[in-house]
């Protein structure tokens, strides 16, 4: 059984930098693209950064282009998030996610962890 674990989260000052990890435990598997997901309390989970291992390409929302920084590497499928800047907005449970097999659509998930950014 494949799973992603994700860490790194904390409680943190606006202002404040965090570094989140992203590695698999379980069964060795080759993933096309990860990316981190974000769920803030009340609201819909919503996308934050992606990264493609073969182009390498990175692909980021809005709200966070310019402050976050997602990389990693396959073949140990282990991805970050440097997350720079940090406001209130940022807080959220932050998730990890994979797409194993090349089928566009991430498949894999892991738990999350929490971020929490103090005003």
């Amino acid at each position: 059984q494949v799973q992603l674990v994700e860490s790194g989260g904390r409680l943190v000052q606006a202002g404040d930098s965090l570094r989140l990890s992203c590695a698999p435990s379980g069964r060795t598997f080759k993933s096309y693209a990860m990316a981190w997901f974000r769920q803030a309390p009340g609201k819909g989970r919503e996308f934050v950064a992606a990264i493609t291992w073969s182009t390498g390409n990175t692909l980021y929302a809005d709200a966070v282009k310019g402050r976050f920084t997602i990389s990693g590497g396959n073949p140990k499928n282990t991805m970050y998030l440097q997350m720079n800047s940090l406001n209130a907005e940022d807080t959220a449970v932050y998730y990890c996610a994979a797409d194993i097999g090349g089928f566009g659509t991430y498949n894999r998930w892991g738990q999350g962890t929490q971020v929490t950014v103090s005003s």
